[in-house]
């Protein structure tokens, strides 16, 4: 795995990581649920959509809008298994370790405050 400051430095050098943000509906969302709630969620996601060695329909299963999650995987490339090996190192084809989850949603959170925050110019999510 990578640590987290490798990584976002990496993922703020992708135009198509950079391009994500909460659109109003999820910062909303975010606001009204809070951090602790969403990042439950992430947990349930990982583990449903990331977690199993094939997961079903990996390389689609994340949407790309309707929870602030789905925003932030794109973002920190969580969002399937190939990207998670692409950017964080994990390989595919074997269940995820609870460190591994950990590291996925851990970097989901980072994502969500920073973004929760209203970073505004370009790359200033991965920061």
């Amino acid at each position: 795995m990578r640590n987290l400051d490798q990584l976002f430095f990496r993922l703020a050098e992708s135009p198509f990581r950079r391009r994500f943000r909460l659109d109003g509906r999820d910062r909303a969302y975010l606001e009204e649920k809070g951090l602790a709630l969403v990042v439950e969620h992430a947990h349930a996601l990982i583990g449903r959509r990331l977690a199993p060695a094939q997961p079903p329909g990996d390389g689609k299963q994340t949407p790309f809008r309707g929870h602030p999650v789905f925003v932030a995987q794109h973002a920190t490339g969580t969002c399937c298994r190939s990207c998670l090996e692409k950017w964080h190192g994990i390989p595919r084809g074997r269940a995820l370790t609870t460190e591994e989850r950990a590291h996925a949603v851990a970097a989901i959170e980072r994502w969500l405050r920073a973004a929760g925050g209203g970073a505004s110019r370009q790359g200033d999510l991965f920061r």
